[in-house]
């Protein structure tokens, strides 16, 4: 099974700058998204044989998250229980036979961390919810994490020290979630491989890989076996974003 999980800020913009020729070459059983941006009404991106799951934000033009799954899941879930993030439309959560897929889309800090409290509350709520997944089944938790994790993960680290993304606050929220169980599927398969996910639309950052890898596929440890790659696909345009890739099996 290929799962891809792509930020696309802005599906409509996506969608006029290649997502469905994107999709017809890697052909993923599924595809998650990340800043969809759109109402129901407002999509218009629709694959046959696809079920379609979107969760938009109650703010006009803001945030959401949507799922087109090949799979028809056993269950769908919006949200993670809390006003705050549900009304931004930020987690979508579809169970499978063998497996729950969670994608997210986590809240940005803001450039001067006006946000920090309330993405410190998220990881907490965030990481209680995959836990209780993980109670009955494995979990797959993929998306716009919001964060680079290590030095490896970010093209300058010193001067990112106390900007939104990489501060110690929300890379150790990220490691207080990967010690409880959980991987990063990337960095386990591929430990010293220098690779980002974002690039700033300033400065021709994309042009001279002055990035940052803010999206992830997470498993928990007991499903590590399953997975069978993790990349970057690095060479897709269409957004701030690289997509990402899931091969499980």
């Amino acid at each position: 099974m290929k799962i891809i999980s792509w930020n696309v800020a802005g599906l409509r913009a996506c969608y006029k700058k290649g997502l469905e020729d994107f999709f017809n070459k890697e052909l993923p059983d599924i595809l998650c998204i990340q800043e969809s941006k759109v109402l129901p009404e407002q999509n218009p991106f629709h694959i046959d044989g696809y079920k379609e799951y979107l969760f938009p934000a109650k703010r006009k033009g803001y945030s959401g998250t949507l799922i087109y799954s090949k799979v028809e899941p056993l269950s769908v879930k919006y949200g993670i229980d809390d006003t705050e993030y549900d009304d931004e439309g930020r987690t979508i959560t579809l169970e499978f036979d063998d497996f729950y897929l969670v994608t997210c889309y986590v809240p940005n800090t803001k450039r001067n961390l006006e946000r920090m409290d309330s993405r410190m509350r998220f990881e907490g709520v965030i990481k209680d919810y995959l836990n209780k997944l993980k109670e009955k089944k494995n979990v797959v938790y993929c998306g716009d994490l919001n964060v680079a994790h290590e030095e490896i993960d970010i093209r300058n680290p010193k001067a990112n020290e106390r900007n939104a993304g990489f501060t110690i606050e929300e890379r150790t929220k990220m490691t207080e979630l990967l010690n409880e169980g959980y991987i990063d599927t990337f960095r386990y398969l591929y430990k010293d491989k220098v690779e980002y996910s974002w690039w700033s639309y300033l400065g021709h950052a994309r042009e001279n890989n002055v990035g940052w890898r803010l999206d992830y596929f997470i498993v928990n440890k007991e499903f590590i076996n399953n997975v069978k790659d993790s990349t970057i696909l690095t060479d897709v345009y269409g957004s701030d974003h690289a997509p990402i890739s899931l091969i499980i099996g």
